[in-house]
């Protein structure tokens, strides 16, 4: 970990020199342009181009013709795309796959295809186009496209771009999934309950390498019906606005409290408060952001939670503060080599002492 963090410093240090020796209006101008750059690699994934390449180079004619291009069109992107090297041209002309390409694979081994297809979405476009409003208005601005829907309801009615966007979060998990399983000592609790779960792919892992372990994965009705059975797993339907199962030893939520503003948050975490024992922990998958302003991956989701759903990345103190409103103590925050943690806490009860304030990822 020491050394993935000095890497992340590293590439960060070098970015802010590379703007600082650019004259102020350039630099700008760089941030402006890198707006078009991800549409650019957005449309790579929703033209399937890295999947054309996978069985071998291309030349022109044929590549457009295996996705469906005009091939003058596609040559100007290609060049774009080659320029950053995210894929590359032989001296025979034909195009390749580099390994910036690879995951732009539907079946790379950690593949962003489905995140870049929704980040390219027009619907994703739709709300960030009204950041300012957002910001002026403190509160989501939601698009006339969405039919006056709040974001989590809008995906639920548009099972098309609600499709991507299931696909997009799994992707997005996969990257985190050893690392987080890599840091928490799973296999301690005797049952584990997965709120808001999803298709159980954290769960089946954990259980995978935990075989003492029992687990419970719990969603909305429609997103749990077809899921595979897994052994040692019950599979419950249901809201975490009203309530949960009962009977587990350790509660996951897997960025789900990012999703909401503090109010609804509240009663979210409120809701699992009321199924637990009082030995029981709650384990918080999320981002930690780091206190002031230094530059951090969690920036970003930041600002993007607000565009779509409201919610909010937060700090280990303001995590602290909501968990104490729900009726948590903050346990400890344990960091992995992802942006993401893992935020553990108990239930406070009236013969429990007020826990001290721990480091990032010091162990009881």
């Amino acid at each position: 970990m020491p050394v993935v963090r000095f890497v992340e410093w590293f590439r960060g240090a070098l970015t802010a020199l590379n703007r600082k020796l650019a004259p102020p209006p350039i630099a700008l101008f760089e941030m402006f342009t890198a707006a078009a750059g991800a549409q650019a690699v957005c449309a790579a994934a929703q033209l399937g181009i890295a999947d054309a390449l996978a069985a071998g180079p291309r030349g022109l004619s044929e590549l457009a013709a295996d996705i469906g291009a005009d091939p003058g069109y596609l040559r100007r992107l290609m060049r774009w795309l080659i320029s950053q090297g995210i894929f590359t041209q032989h001296p025979d002309q034909t195009y390749a796959l580099t390994p910036l390409a690879e995951p732009l694979r539907t079946d790379a081994p950690v593949s962003l295809h489905s995140f870049a297809r929704f980040i390219g979405s027009a619907q994703h476009r739709q709300y960030w186009s009204y950041l300012s409003d957002a910001v002026r208005n403190g509160t989501v601005v939601i698009p006339e496209a969405m039919g006056g829907l709040p974001f989590f309801d809008y995906v639920r009615k548009d099972r098309e771009f609600g499709a991507i966007f299931d696909d997009a979060m799994t992707s997005i998990s996969e990257l985190m999934l050893e690392p987080m399983l890599a840091a928490g000592n799973f296999g301690q609790y005797g049952t584990i309950v997965d709120i808001g779960g999803g298709r159980g792919r954290l769960l089946a892992e954990i259980l995978a390498r935990a075989p003492e372990t029992r687990g419970i994965l719990f969603d909305l009705p429609e997103v749990v019906a077809d899921v595979p059975v897994v052994d040692r797993c019950t599979v419950v339907a249901g809201s975490f606005f009203e309530a949960v199962p009962e009977g587990g030893d350790a509660y996951i939520l897997k960025h789900i409290v990012h999703d909401w503003p503090d109010d609804l948050a509240e009663k979210i975490l409120r809701t699992v408060h009321d199924a637990m024992t009082d030995s029981a922990r709650l384990l918080l998958l999320e981002i930690v952001l780091p206190e002031g302003n230094r530059p951090h991956r969690g920036n970003f989701l930041d600002l993007e939670m607000m565009v779509s759903a409201g919610g909010r990345e937060r700090t280990e103190h303001e995590f602290r503060e909501l968990l104490a409103a729900a009726g948590f103590d903050l346990v400890r925050v344990i960091p992995t080599i992802t942006p993401d943690s893992i935020v553990e806490a108990r239930k406070v009860i009236d013969n429990t002492p007020p826990l001290p304030r721990r480091d990032l990822g010091e162990v009881e």
